[in-house]
């Protein structure tokens, strides 16, 4: 997928989209969440973080959150959609472990995702690239994600993921150059190839209120391959994390 092609969806997609837009509503959640995470991808030490939780769309048309980034529902079908879109890689900012590293400069992606949604089930493949920051290479997740109500005012979901990097983007969070190695005491490392990184992740939510709910969340990851065998996680880290996280949300 050439970066051309991305900033050319990118581009368009305001001017396509302008005809619908001015008969379309907003909706969505709004709100903030308590998210206990490791230092970094690979990483062993965990940090508690106050976070922004966002998320809305513009009828069908546009949507907005952390996880899909900012899309745009090209073409939809009944339970077909696909959207070319915005996303956010963090980067690396080194701490503990990784203090004496080269910071990876975080960057806005773009990429292009299709999804199947029958019932309760979703499911979405995406391809995306780095359009700034430190990495290179590109991208590829592959979710499935269930969802319901379970009783009254009470709902759950879950489901697997993976993901795989290709090796520019594999390089660019686990290689450990000689200035890195010589800093830090860990051994040089180069990956050779791309890896993959398979995850399961569970919710929770209740709406105490018309407009208000709360969620708690939880997922375990683990990375396979050249990030596993790097340093930065053999030696650094671990291979196998988790997250939890309590979010309020208002619903508007």
């Amino acid at each position: 997928m050439s970066r051309s092609f991305i900033y050319s969806l990118v581009a368009l997609t305001p001017l396509l989209a302008a005809p619908a837009m001015a008969q379309t509503p907003w909706s969505g959640t709004i709100g903030a969440g308590v998210m206990v995470a490791p230092d970094y991808l690979g990483s062993d030490d965990y940090k508690s973080r106050v976070l922004p939780d966002l998320n809305i769309k513009y009828g069908e048309l546009f949507y907005l959150n952390a996880r899909d980034g900012l899309g745009w529902n090209l073409y939809q079908q009944p339970d077909w959609t696909l959207s070319p879109f915005i996303g956010y890689h963090l980067g690396r900012d080194n701490t503990g472990d990784l203090s004496d590293f080269q910071k990876v400069d975080a960057g806005v992606t773009g990429g292009i995702r299709l999804s199947y949604q029958p019932d309760h089930w979703r499911y979405s493949l995406q391809a995306e690239t780095p359009l700034g920051g430190d990495l290179d290479g590109y991208q590829i997740t592959m979710r499935a994600g269930w969802r319901s109500q379970i009783a009254p005012d009470w709902y759950a979901g879950f489901g697997p993921s993976l993901v795989y990097s290709s090796k520019e983007w594999t390089q660019g969070m686990f290689d450990v150059s000689a200035r890195d190695a010589a800093r830090s005491g860990l051994a040089r490392y180069q990956a050779d190839q791309g890896y993959w990184r398979l995850g399961l992740s569970g919710h929770i939510s209740y709406r105490f209120a018309p407009d208000w709910s709360v969620t708690g969340l939880a997922g375990i990851t683990h990375l396979s391959g050249d990030a596993k065998d790097s340093p930065i996680v053999s030696q650094a880290g671990d291979a196998t994390q988790t997250l939890t996280a309590v979010v309020l949300n208002y619903h508007f």
